[in-house]
Order: C-alpha cells, then sequence, then structure tokens
C-alpha cells in the first residue's frame, strides 16, 4: 500500500497460515495501513497485488476508500492456477436469487431498526 509515495502498509496471503479465509494479501495490506496510519479511510492510497482482487478483496477495497489497484495477474490466470476466483466474480455479477450460497431476509420492517438508530445517533462517523 503506497501514499504519497511512501509505502503506509504491507500485507501477504496468510490464509492458511492462520487458518483465515479473509486473510488475502490486499485484506492484510489494508489492515496494516489502517493501523499504521490511526484511519480507516485510505482514500490517497493506491494498492499494487500480484493478481486481480477477488471479490472479497475489492470489497475491503470499496470500503478503505483506495485510489488505485495496480495488479500482475488476472481472475483467468488465478482460475489457471487453481483458484476459485473468476467463478467467484461471475456469481457475484448475478442478481441475488441467483448466486450459489442463498441470501434470505430476514425480520422485514423491523430489520430496518439498527439502521434507523444509526440515523438518529447525533455523534455517528459516516463511512
Amino acid at each position: 500500500m503506497v501514499r504519497e509515495g511512501c509505502v503506509v502498509g504491507t500485507g501477504f496471503n496468510a490464509v492458511v497460515a492462520l487458518g483465515d479465509p479473509t486473510a488475502h494479501a490486499e485484506v492484510q495490506a489494508i489492515r496494516d495501513a489502517c493501523a499504521r496510519l490511526g484511519t480507516y479511510r485510505l482514500d490517497r492510497c493506491d494498492l499494487y497485488a500480484s493478481c486481480e482482487p477477488c471479490p472479497m478483496c475489492l470489497g475491503a477495497i470499496y470500503w478503505a476508500r483506495l485510489r488505485t489497484v495496480y495488479f500482475a495477474g488476472t481472475r483467468t490466470d488465478a482460475a489457471a492456477a487453481g483458484f476459485d476466483d473468476a467463478r467467484f466474480h461471475e456469481d457475484m455479477a448475478c442478481l441475488p436469487a441467483e448466486r450459489a450460497i442463498q441470501l434470505v431476509r430476514l425480520l422485514g420492517d423491523e430489520g430496518r431498526r439498527p439502521l434507523t438508530a444509526w440515523l438518529a445517533k447525533p455523534d455517528r462517523v459516516p463511512y
């Protein structure tokens, strides 16, 4: 992770080592940069990755508000190496009802209460 020409975070794939399916290199770099910079927003940061980010990493990249991602290998390259990235990208492009994993909404209107309470909170920190 780079901001204004300086490395502000690093990461490597630690999924197997940590037994954590979210420990992709991109997520690790985001966590490291956030800890070093003391913020959850990485607005002016660029990420350099060995491969095109998977949908999970892309979600983290969007939430962190990164500016640019530079990558080498593609999702097709990752699939050829035995990773599920291309399949996940394809599934995420489907409507929720058509995805491999079912998404089931519970509680109806009652499910909005936490978000309504959040909006009413005068000291909330927008993100």
